[in-house]
């Protein structure tokens, strides 16, 4: 907005932004919205760029942390982590597709994080979500290419925000799982006195520059750990399949499948 562009932004209580309504007026357009609920997503995506008449870049970064062993997790709580962080950020960008095509193209960037390439023991049900997300936003990209609309998975790494203290649940402790590196991630959520060392407004401006780069980049790192953690996990997985090179080659058939014949 500091460039004069204006936004629409949806959020879980339009009162709380009152201040920053104020101090941009017309430029901000605001809604109310819950991702978990599909016919309101596709209600107020719809208001929205009918309000702003065109809406070039789509940001997609609603989500929250749900931590502890998968064992330790509820149902209700595994069911809101999926339909939040997964099918909220699906049906948000779904609804916004027929949008984009019409007025010509357009960008999307889907918030996912350095845990939707690689995984930490206590993170089972996050990782399962951005996991996800980023395999239907990699699909998404090859199938809307063609209507000049760029998709980029945006993936940092720790950042100062409120994320681990305000948005992070927790599931109920089972103690057996006290001696399972899962607790590792219990500890980091309740330590108070940890200080992430990333830069949420220089990542900003990183997301905003990557919507002037052509083509669109399928994916951005924001962080040294998230740089770090990804090229070790990568690594390995790939050094993994190598590995395994042979054995996926030795499971074909000997004899090549015989012509069928066709009566003319």
């Amino acid at each position: 907005m500091g460039t004069g562009e204006r936004v629409a932004g949806t959020v879980r209580d339009v009162a709380s932004m009152a201040n920053l309504q104020a101090r941009h007026g017309e430029q901000l357009w605001l809604a109310e919205l819950d991702l978990t609920d599909t016919p309101a997503i596709r209600r107020v995506v719809d208001q929205a760029f009918k309000a702003l008449g065109t809406i070039d870049v789509v940001v997609s970064n609603a989500g929250y942390g749900l931590f502890g062993a998968a064992e330790e997790m509820t149902d209700p709580q595994i069911e809101h982590q999926l339909d939040t962080n997964l099918l909220g950020s699906i049906q948000l960008l779904r609804a916004a597709l027929a949008h984009l095509r019409a007025q010509g193209g357009g960008r999307i960037l889907q918030l996912s994080t350095m845990g939707g390439q690689a995984v930490f023991p206590g993170g089972s049900l996050y990782h399962a979500s951005k996991w996800g997300i980023e395999g239907f936003v990699d699909a998404l990209g090859e199938e809307v290419a063609c209507f000049n609309i760029g998709c980029t998975l945006i993936e940092p790494g720790s950042a100062r925000t409120d994320f681990r203290y305000r948005s992070a649940q927790l599931a109920a402790r089972l103690e057996d799982y006290d001696r399972s590196p899962s607790s590792h991630a219990r500890r980091m959520i309740e330590d108070r006195t940890r200080v992430s060392s990333g830069d949420p407004a220089k990542m900003v401006a990183i997301m905003i520059a990557s919507v002037d780069q052509h083509p669109a980049p399928k994916r951005i790192a924001l962080g040294p750990d998230a740089y770090t953690v990804m090229h070790k996990q990568l690594s390995d997985r790939l050094a993994a399949l190598d590995a395994q090179k042979d054995l996926a080659f030795s499971t074909d058939f000997s004899t090549p499948y015989p012509n069928r014949h066709h009566c003319s």
